[in-house]
């Protein structure tokens, strides 16, 4: 009863945290829709590639879940064949000793006990054949019982194996599909590109556009840090769960100088330094890569946007907790969605040149209280 009621209060709590999640989920959208809506400019060029972007990501991201699907897939298949193999083992020690125990009685016979009280034997003899033939008998039955419930788990076991390569049967043929999807939106992006490059090329360096894109960028973060201090109040009125040290901010303080960069990469430029033919200054970093590459959180954190966002292509954004935010733009796929929490390394993006952007790389910021600040002290470069 009491284990009926734990398992009862464990899916409760796992339906109330899905609930919760995508209530998170529809606020962020809800928010994005919102600044989409209250930008006055609405025509420029690096917008014709959006849908085609984030169609590329969300392919992506589906590959990249199946990819982890097929990984536990594999691994549970030969968990499950390596338990069958050893239960395989034992049914045959058993049926050997079995049969060992059936000879045997085969070659002494087993005199009924009627027969064996009738004889003008000892009586202390008769009564420890007795024993040795009842020992034998529950013996005899103690293997069989176990052999059959060996069989029957064997069978199971059987059962489970077929039923998960089943399920990668069906992963592999959607990763078919998502590949096919793939490439279309990627075609569908060069042809979009190839139409409004010109475009793009001319506005990138625009003085009032790079404006406009980070006043973008800080009214969104400034949002995104207000439903985070909300959650943050609800949680603590609820008392849904104790505080995260990872996400503390003396946690993250304490990382400055130990911290890696997202990707691997040559940084071409830097916090400070004076945009081309703008004269406004880089808010963060751009790490040059190869399309493709693996981009890593650079430590706990949640994350709280995780979409396209005009002049920084498809955008995620991780909170660590104490008003530091770390951004990742430009990206090619977004692998994480707003409320996974994610541990230092994680994997959460493939490098891209998203948004319009000219060079394949990472756009990478570090913010505190929505001010960027410059990163280079807090990163380890060897």
């Amino acid at each position: 009863m009491l284990l009926i009621a734990s398992t009862s209060q464990s899916v409760t709590a796992q339906t109330q945290q899905k609930e919760e999640l995508e209530e998170l989920r529809g606020r962020i959208e809800a928010l994005q829709k919102e600044l989409e809506k209250s930008e006055t400019s609405k025509s420029e060029a690096a917008d014709a590639l959006r849908e085609s972007e984030r169609a590329i990501s969300k392919a992506n991201r589906r590959l990249f879940e199946l990819a982890n699907e097929r990984n536990d897939i594999n691994a549970k298949i030969s968990q499950l064949q390596d338990e069958s193999e050893a239960l395989n083992q034992q049914i045959a020690a058993e049926r050997d000793a079995l049969a060992r125990l059936i000879h045997r009685q085969y070659l002494a016979g087993e005199p009924e006990s009627l027969r064996l009280l009738l004889n003008r034997q000892d009586a202390n003899e008769t009564a420890r054949q007795l024993h040795y033939f009842g020992y034998v008998s529950r013996a005899r039955a103690e293997l069989i019982a176990t052999l059959r419930a060996n069989l029957a788990e064997l069978d199971e076991l059987t059962r489970q194996v077929r039923a998960q390569s089943e399920r990668l049967a069906k992963l592999e043929q959607e990763e078919t599909k998502q590949k096919k999807s793939l490439e279309k939106q990627k075609r569908a992006r060069q042809k979009v590109l190839s139409k409004a490059s010109d475009d793009i090329a001319r506005q990138r360096n625009e003085i009032s556009k790079l404006k406009r894109d980070e006043q973008r960028l800080t009214e969104l973060i400034k949002k995104l840090a207000a439903e985070a201090e909300r959650r943050r109040q609800a949680a603590r009125l609820k008392n849904q769960a104790l505080p995260d040290a990872s996400l503390s901010n003396s946690a993250f303080g304490k990382l400055k100088g130990r911290l890696r960069l997202p990707v691997i990469g040559e940084l071409t430029n830097r916090f400070g330094q004076p945009r081309k033919d703008s004269g406004l200054s880089w808010k963060g970093l751009f790490i040059a890569a190869n399309e493709g590459d693996r981009v890593k959180a650079i430590a706990a954190g949640e994350v709280v946007y995780a979409d396209w966002l005009r002049g920084f292509g498809n955008l995620m954004i991780l909170d660590h907790g104490g008003g530091f935010m770390s951004l990742y733009g430009n990206n090619e796929a977004l692998f994480r969605q707003v409320g996974d929490r994610l541990g230092a390394g994680d994997t959460i993006a493939s490098v891209g040149n998203s948004g319009g952007n000219a060079e394949s790389g990472l756009y990478f910021e570090l913010r505190r209280n929505g001010r960027p600040f410059d990163p280079l002290p807090w990163v380890r470069l060897k």
